[in-house]
Order: C-alpha cells, then structure tokens, then sequence
C-alpha cells in the first residue's frame, strides 16, 4: 500500500491508524469498480464510397455530409466513440454519455471545440462531440430525466449517426433542422402513449460549437420542445406508430456593431412526423415536414417534406425508399435561382441494407436530385479561386454509393 507524505504526517501525529488509511482505499477502489462496472464503452467506423455520374461535382445544394468533397472517392466518414452509464431505476438516478467523434466528419458535425483548447498542432475539426451530458433523474411525479451538457436537437426523423437512419444519404429537412446544443433538456413520460421534452440551450446563431454563445446578449437562447405521441396496443397493426410535433427557434443573424447587434433576427424550425407500421409484413412507412423561417435571410422561409417506406424483402435483406422535397426562398438550400426568384428540388433515394457479415451495415445506396425552377444548380466545376464555381451546372445529379459501418 502505497502512502502519500500527508498521510504519513498524519499517522505520525496520531490522527489517523493503518487500518482507517486501508479501508479508505478499499472504499474508493470499489466505488471506482462500481462505477467502471456500470460504464459501456461502444462505437463504430463509418466509411463510404460514392460515384456520381457525369463529370463536375463542385455544388450539391441541399446535401448534408455528402457534399462535393465526398464524390468520386473513398471516404473514411468518422470514427465515434461512445462512454456511456445509462440511469438505473432508483429515483435520484445519474450517468452519463459521452459520444466522440474522429474523422472529418467531426468537423462537418460543427461541434468541435474552441481552438484554444488543442495544443499547437492539432486542429480543432480533428475531434468533435456528438453528445457529451450528465444524466439525472428527479422524482417527480413519473420520474423526470435531464440532460446537462451538450445534446442533439430534439427535432427530425434522421440522426447524425448514419446506421440510425433509413438511407446513407440526408433529407433536405435535415439541411433546414438545427443541430446541436449546449445546456439542459429534460424529458417526461406522462403516460405509456405521451411524452414530452423540452430544453434550453446557448445560441449563438444556431452555432452547434460546444459553448457557443450569442454575443449580442446573455438573454438570447435556444428553445426547444417535442410532444411525441405513441399508439398503443389496441391500435392494431398501427400499435407502436408514432406522431411527432417540436419546435426549435433561437436568435439567429449577423453582428453589426458592438453593443447594437442590429442585424439580428429570429429563426424558427417548425417539425410535424410520424412513424406508422402497415398491415403487409414486413412494410412500414414514414413522413417528415420540416418548416423554417430565418434560416437564410431575416424574411427567409424554407419547407421540406419526406415520405419513407421501408420493406424487410429477406431476412437479411432490406430497402428503403425516400422522396423528397423542398422548397424555399432564395439561398434557402444553398444555391441562387435565376429564373424562379426562389428554391425548389426534388430528389429520390433508394437504398438496398443487405446483412454479409456480422455487426457490419453494408448499404448501396441510389440517389437523384433535381432543380425544379429550371436552374442547373447542381455539379459544375471549380475555379482557381476556391469555392467560386463555374457557368456550366446540371439540372439532375445523380450518385451511387457503397456504405459500410462496424458497430462494436
């Protein structure tokens, strides 16, 4: 047993004996291997290959984590990590959930830290967290959870984590939705078939940075809310559908002068979705709407809606099918229209999940986007200044690609 040089002056002096210093040891090494017991630690490795079809891939307006720097190539999308100690049943429960992302998909996340928390050298997108709180739970009533720390937004029918989703490949609500943030969320069961969440956050321009914050005032934050409402058993075939409405706004907008900020605006996210099993086996089908308001310009507006179906063919075989579409002010999904004045696209996803080895998910996905305003806003190539593209785009763009993730 090894003793420190206070603790000898101690035992010294007769303040404290051999046998009080061993069974303060043997109380913090089992409280560590208590812990430690109860703490999981998982993951996965998500990496990718896509071919888009045609030549000039430098603009893929509404595409999230698939952009132009994915096309043609081999990807390693990001490497997560996850500790994890998940609450018990006791009424005054905690834990915790750390997810770490690695890769260049951290920085596409935008939850990375501040740069002056790297030490020289390292880059500050070479790590990011998805999630990093502190678990709680406060006997109220049926038990209310909290989340303290950095979290993910309440809204939407995707996730960050691409084995989640039903498709490799994003929804254009999932562009409109914001993305993270740093505060509290709680989350309430009111009974089997209604729960409730709902959050504050730090936002700084709907920043997803760790901390982020508006400079303009202390006062300005992030809301959110979701009222998730679930079919119980006398439902029938429909017994476990979901119906979902949230609610995402905070101030969003640029910094004009210190201490005005005059050129700041609100942006509310409007979320409505729904999960519902069919009577044929094996079908079952999902629709998102997604409705924002601020997210480009002050008077901006944006919509999306999504349709999923997803067919379990064989066991080991399964396809999901999304249709897409969106529409919105101008820039809204990040191109300029020159003939509507405003957004509209249209894509198609079709993805084959065909099970080869185990806790391995290897996905070949097909994707076609259109411009519905009779622009080409898609591909084009890039000129010898970085991200001005050239005349010369297409109306379609379409894109095969190979998905596998070990999960651990």
């Amino acid at each position: 047993m090894k003793i420190n040089k206070w603790t000898q002056m101690l035992l010294g002096v007769g303040l404290i004996s051999i046998p009080a210093v061993a069974c303060a040891e043997e109380k913090q090494q089992n409280f560590v291997q208590t812990a430690l017991s109860s703490t999981t630690l998982s993951g996965y490795i998500d990496t990718s290959a896509t071919w888009s079809f045609g030549t000039g891939n430098a603009n893929l307006p509404g595409r999230v984590y698939d952009g132009p720097d994915t096309q043609d190539g081999f990807n390693l999308n990001v490497v997560s990590l996850t500790l994890n100690k998940p609450l018990d049943e006791s009424e005054w429960a905690a834990g915790y959930n750390v997810q770490m992302l690695l890769g260049p998909g951290a920085s596409k996340r935008g939850t990375a830290l501040t740069a002056s928390f790297f030490p020289t050298g390292v880059s500050s997108s070479e790590i990011a967290f998805n999630e990093a709180v502190v678990l709680l739970r406060v006997p109220v009533g049926n038990g209310l959870d909290l989340k303290v720390g950095q979290f993910g937004t309440f809204n939407g029918y995707e996730a960050y984590d691409t084995y989640k989703d039903p498709n490799w490949s994003r929804s254009y609500g999932f562009y409109l939705e914001s993305s993270a943030h740093t505060g509290v969320a709680a989350t309430y069961k009111f009974t089997e078939w209604l729960t409730a969440q709902a959050g504050v956050g730090n936002m700084a321009g709907f920043n997803n940075q760790v901390d982020a914050r508006y400079p303009g005032a202390e006062s300005k934050k992030a809301y959110l809310a979701l009222v998730t409402l679930t079919a119980p058993e006398s439902f029938g075939f429909l017994k476990g559908a979901t119906l979902s409405a949230g609610y995402t706004g905070g101030v969003n907008g640029g910094v004009t002068s210190t201490p005005t900020y005059g050129n700041s605006w609100m942006q509310d996210n409007f979320y409505i979705g729904a999960s519902i099993p069919t009577p044929v086996t094996g079908l079952s089908a999902g629709i998102a709407f997604d409705y924002t308001t601020g997210s480009a310009f002050a008077d901006s507006y944006a919509e999306a809606l999504a349709v999923y179906l997803s067919y379990q063919a064989t066991e080991k075989l399964k396809v999901n099918t999304r249709a897409d579409w969106a529409n919105g002010s101008n820039g809204a999904f990040g191109y300029t229209a020159a003939t509507a004045g405003h957004n509209e696209l249209f894509s198609l996803t079709t993805t084959a999940d065909y099970s080869l080895w185990a806790n391995v998910i290897s996905r070949l996905e097909l994707r076609w986007d259109t411009a519905l305003t009779g622009d080409k806003p898609f591909g084009g190539e890039t000129a010898a200044t970085p991200g001005v593209p050239l005349v010369g785009g297409k109306k379609n763009f379409v894109s095969l690609t190979m998905n596998i993730i070990y999960m651990f």
